[in-house]
């Protein structure tokens, strides 16, 4: 058997039924409570397949995730408003696991302004 039949046979049908796990796509590994966080952005990286935006929050480092470039504009956000020095606080909700300092956000406020990424849900 060549390496590459091995890889698609053998390893990856494991990697696939292994991935959803741990992804942090989606809202099944947060916590079903109302979660506020307040932060300064420390690193911010936008994108596919949604953004991550680093915080200290108190000397606590959380992680944020926020929507996708195009959720993200539809609620009025601009990558500029979400850059390292920006105070902001997140509305959503956290990881179901306490031990994990990660947050899903439905809304972003910043500088009194809540921006909903997330209607529906709040």
């Amino acid at each position: 058997m060549t390496l590459t039949r091995r890889f698609i046979t053998v390893a990856l049908p494991a990697l696939l039924i292994a991935w959803p796990v741990n992804a942090h796509h989606g809202w099944r590994w947060t916590d079903d409570g109302r979660f506020e966080l307040t932060g300064v952005i420390t690193e911010a990286r936008l994108g596919n397949p949604h953004g991550v935006l680093t915080l200290d929050a108190e000397g606590e480092i959380w992680k944020a995730e926020v929507g996708q470039p195009w959720r993200n504009e539809r609620a009025g956000l601009s990558d500029a408003m979400l850059a390292p020095g920006t105070e902001v606080t997140i509305i959503g909700k956290r990881a179901a696991d306490p031990n994990e300092l990660l947050v899903k956000a439905e809304a972003v406020g910043i500088a009194g302004k809540l921006y909903e990424l997330y209607p529906e849900r709040l």
